[in-house]
This record gives C-alpha cells, structure tokens and sequence, in this order.
C-alpha cells in the first residue's frame, strides 16, 4: 500500500495553524485556498471540490486538540482504500510544521495523490504564511 507523506515549514503560530485544519468546512476558505475551489458538509462527510474539478467525499475519523491532528478517509471517490491525516506543530521558533500523510490503495494512483498533495500543501503555505504574527508597524 502506498504511503505518501508532504510536510512543509509554515511561518504561521502553530495555534492559528491548527484552528484553520480543525475548521472541517472551511477548508476552502481557511486552509487550502486555490487548491480546493468548494467544501460543503453533507451528512457529517465533507464533499470537496478541486481546482482541476474532482470531486471526493471526505469522512472525518478523528480530532486529536492535543496532538492538533486530523484524521479523515475518503468514501466515495477514486479509491478502494484512502485514510489521511494532518498533523501541526510547533517548530521551536513560534512557526508551524505541517505533516500530511495518506496510504492509499490502488498503488497506480499513487503518483497522482502525490502530484495533488504537492499542490495541496503549497496551498496550506500560502495561504497560512504570517497567520497570527503580531506585526510590528512602528
């Protein structure tokens, strides 16, 4: 089964990092701008749609506050099997380690999950860089 794991540096405090992951419908407006286009709650599942129009439903398995991770599978989408998770933490610095991990199944859309965490997690930096940074203007 293919594992695949991204991990950036974020200059964002771990803190607002975090409220922005653990934002389960709001990942396209808080967490993943230009990479997911639409995210709605159905049922519990998030259904999300990709700036390339792919469409997936996400189940959340899990939210661990202290170990600021978030775990979720996808149930309706390419996949026999997809189970993720991201996790934030504090690099020593006031920034933010992001670690995304997903083991999936079949292995033949293992170098496109890649391709689209790539992606993914650029957003997440780009769009979480300098989040709760006091910004000294004197």
């Amino acid at each position: 089964m293919p594992y695949i794991r991204k991990s950036a540096h974020i200059d964002a405090a771990p803190e607002a990092a975090w409220d922005a992951l653990r934002d389960w419908g709001a990942l396209h407006t808080r967490l993943a701008v230009g990479f997911v286009t639409d995210s709605v709650i159905d049922r519990g599942d998030r259904v999300i749609t990709f700036v390339d129009g792919s469409v997936v439903r996400e189940r959340l398995v899990s939210c661990d506050e202290d170990a600021r991770r978030l775990a979720w599978s996808i149930v309706d989408g390419p996949y026999e099997h997809h189970n993720a998770s991201a996790q934030v933490s504090d690099d020593g610095h006031g920034g933010t380690v992001f670690v995304w991990i997903a083991d999936i199944l079949p292995a033949s859309l293992a170098d496109r999950t890649a391709q689209m965490m790539e992606l993914g997690i650029d957003a997440v930096r780009r769009t979480l860089d300098g989040a709760g940074r006091c910004v000294d203007t004197r």
